[in-house]
């Protein structure tokens, strides 16, 4: 679950990132975000990232979205195959018209969310991978670095203003996570 406090801290004091200061250590991704893209293209980024790092990945999931409080980013259920985000937030990112920065927001919490499902269950520990994730993707000055290692409720306040929902009603997302289906489903 990512709410406002989860992007508060970086990687904890003491702890060594997996990039040189100098830019990122992932191979072909630094410009990825830059274009408008798909659900699915996103999460593309996301896996081949986390995998990168990580040398982890997971195939299998799905996304949602749902109106939730605006406290809640995204949440996944533990041993789901859901991840759900926030409808008020994303169509208030999509609204700002910048590609990269809906690219970049869309890439933090999916990843923070992913994280999850690859065994990250503590908060703290999923917020310290996302933003070592991004760094080591597309180094300190990207977008979706600086909003992984700050506080997305910081930087968009308006998030505050995004009309509370109960998450009752969620919405499918089409086409996500096609790597895992490409082959047998078209």
């Amino acid at each position: 679950m990512m709410g406002p406090a989860d992007f508060a801290s970086g990687p904890a004091r003491g702890e060594p990132g997996p990039t040189s200061p100098d830019g990122p250590t992932v191979t072909g991704l630094s410009d990825a975000l830059d274009v408008p893209m798909g659900w699915d293209q996103i999460f593309r980024v996301v896996r081949r990232a986390a995998e990168a790092v990580l040398g982890r990945e997971r195939y299998g999931l799905s996304l949602a979205l749902a109106d939730l409080p605006p406290g809640l980013g995204a949440y996944w259920q533990v041993a789901g195959n859901f991840i759900v985000m926030n409808q008020g937030m994303v169509d208030l990112m999509r609204r700002r018209g910048s590609p990269r920065e809906f690219n970049a927001f869309v890439f933090v919490v999916l990843t923070h969310e992913y994280l999850h499902t690859l065994g990250f269950l503590d908060e703290a520990s999923a917020r310290r991978w996302t933003a070592r994730v991004a760094r080591a993707s597309f180094g300190p000055a990207h977008l979706a670095t600086r909003m992984a290692e700050g506080d997305l409720w910081s930087m968009y306040p308006e998030f505050a203003t995004i009309t509370p929902g109960d998450g009752r009603r969620i919405r499918p997302v089409r086409d996500f996570d096609r790597a895992a289906t490409d082959r047998y489903i078209r």
